[in-house]
């Protein structure tokens, strides 16, 4: 699987620009995806804070993944603003019959694919190597572009996932 995604991602916004990831509980299919894309295009295009015009950035990474990015070097995004962005993923999620706020799936590359593993199935994944320390983990936690750029896909091992791990499956 082609993990290459930081190509896509705007160049001119500040390594700072605020960042929220929302996962799906499945997969999209294709025309799902493209229907998505457009409604992420126009929400990005009409997002406001205070009536400013939020420098916005959505797309679905990997059928899978929604970003959102906001550059507040132009518009901070205020409270109401970040509502507005949190109604229309719910929105999104009601149209297709999907979760985006279960922060309980955990996704990582296995066997070149995106598989969803509940945190409570954590250490089964682990004790029966279906997941290793080298195993590839959406981190889904980055904050800032920077980070989506650094920390959004990595081992196991450089995640908060490794405290988690009993010792004997030393990381």
């Amino acid at each position: 699987m082609n993990l290459e995604y930081k190509h896509l991602l705007p160049d001119n916004f500040s390594p700072a620009s605020k960042v929220w990831v929302y996962q799906s509980s499945r997969l999209f299919t294709l025309s799902e995806a493209l229907e998505i894309e457009a409604l992420l295009n126009k929400f990005s295009s009409e997002w406001r804070s205070h009536g400013a015009e939020v420098y916005a950035y959505c797309n679905l990474f990997f059928g899978r993944f929604i970003v959102l990015m906001a550059d507040e070097t132009h518009t901070t995004v205020g409270g109401c603003s970040t509502d507005s962005s949190v109604r229309f993923i719910k929105e999104l999620g009601q149209k297709f019959n999907v979760d985006f706020f279960n922060r309980t799936n955990l996704a990582f590359l296995i066997n070149d694919k995106i598989q969803v593993i509940p945190m409570s199935q954590l250490h089964y994944a682990l004790d029966n190597y279906f997941i290793n320390p080298d195993t590839l983990y959406f981190n889904n936690l980055v904050s800032t572009k920077e980070q989506l750029e650094n920390n959004w896909i990595v081992p196991v091992k450089d995640s908060w996932i490794a405290s988690k791990i009993p010792h004997k499956k030393t990381i």
